[in-house]
Formats: C-alpha cells, sequence, structure tokens
C-alpha cells in the first residue's frame, strides 16, 4: 500500500496563518492604498484563501484597522513617567528606520486620500491604544489632549523624515532625530 505523500500535507497554525495575513495586508495597503487593496490580493500575497482571510477579520476595515495600527509603540511605554518621551522616541524612531512601522504609515497616509472613514477608524483605534498605554503611567486627567499631541509630533516627523524625505529632518542621525523627537514630547508631557 502506497504511503501518503508528507510534502503535501497541510500545517494547521492559525497563528502564523493569521500573522502571514497581517503582514501582506501592511504590504498591500502601503502599496495600493485602502481603496484598491482587496481581500484577493491580501490573501493571494499572504498564500491563503479569501475566506482564510474572512475568517481571520470580519471586514476588509478590521483587517486595515489591525494591519496598520503600530501597536508595538504602545507596548514599549512601560515604565516611570520621567523617562516616557524618550522611550516613546526612540521606539518609533528605530521602528521607523528599520521599517517596521514605515508600511502601517504609508498605508495611513494614502488610505486618508482615499477613505477619510477609515482613516479615522484607524486614528481612533491608535488614539485609544495610546490613551490606555498613557494612562498606565500616568493618571492624568488631560490624557486624551496629551496623547493627540504625540501622534501630532509623531506623525510630523514621519511624514517630514520617511514620506517627503527631503530638507534637515531628512538628513539627521537617526539619534538625533531620537534627540530632537524626545524634546517635543517632553514638552508635551511637562508643560
Amino acid at each position: 500500500m502506497p504511503q501518503p505523500d508528507k510534502s503535501r500535507r497541510r500545517t494547521r497554525d492559525p497563528q502564523a496563518k493569521r500573522a502571514a495575513i497581517i503582514e501582506a495586508a501592511r504590504a498591500t495597503f502601503a502599496e495600493l492604498g485602502y481603496e484598491k487593496a482587496t481581500i484577493r490580493k491580501i490573501a493571494e500575497r499572504a498564500g491563503v484563501s479569501n475566506g482564510l482571510v474572512t475568517l481571520h477579520f470580519s471586514s476588509k476595515e478590521d483587517l486595515f484597522t489591525t494591519a496598520a495600527a503600530p501597536q508595538q509603540i504602545v507596548q514599549n511605554v512601560a515604565g516611570d513617567l520621567e523617562g516616557l518621551p524618550r522611550r516613546v522616541a526612540s521606539t518609533f524612531i528605530t521602528r521607523m528606520e528599520t521599517g517596521e512601522l514605515t508600511e502601517s504609515f504609508t498605508a495611513l497616509v494614502r488610505s486618508s486620500a482615499g477613505d477619510r472613514t477609515v482613516a479615522r477608524e484607524l486614528m481612533r483605534a491608535m488614539r485609544q491604544q495610546s490613551v490606555d498605554a498613557y494612562r498606565e503611567v500616568s493618571p492624568d486627567a488631560d490624557a486624551e489632549a496629551r496623547v493627540e499631541m504625540f501622534i501630532a509630533v509623531l506623525n510630523g516627523v514621519a511624514f517630514g523624515r520617511y514620506v517627503l524625505a527631503d530638507g534637515p529632518l531628512s538628513t539627521m542621525t537617526p539619534e538625533e532625530v531620537i534627540d530632537r523627537t524626545t524634546a517635543l514630547l517632553r514638552t508635551v508631557v511637562f508643560g
């Protein structure tokens, strides 16, 4: 009796497939923007079926929000309030420099031009994640306004350095950008 071909056996690793879908979505949204990206293109890029994408994510909007939200930053804010501006600036700039967040930011910029509703939803999700993380560090009653200013500073740095890539900001070393961004964020936190 012939033995089954083990090379054709499917792997059942839902977490790995979900991660592949998210990575494919980041790349597809960054390349095409929200409107032109389709579940079919994302599934094809991830090497999975359309049905598997919709099994993991209830909608294209849900997938976009999950894929584009830079959750890695808020995961690195734990610690004292004094060091918060440096931790946030360092994490953000380092991840932008390595390209980990570049696709997320590019997807946000491209999508905001085409579908403002989706871009607003992404910003709301990012804002809420950030407010929750900030409140872990400081029970500040003004947390939402401070987080909004953090996001504005980081978006400005990202747009100037990584999207436009022109002017003095684009020629600074990463450490200089971290130092200057830290100074701006310190003003947001401490006034």
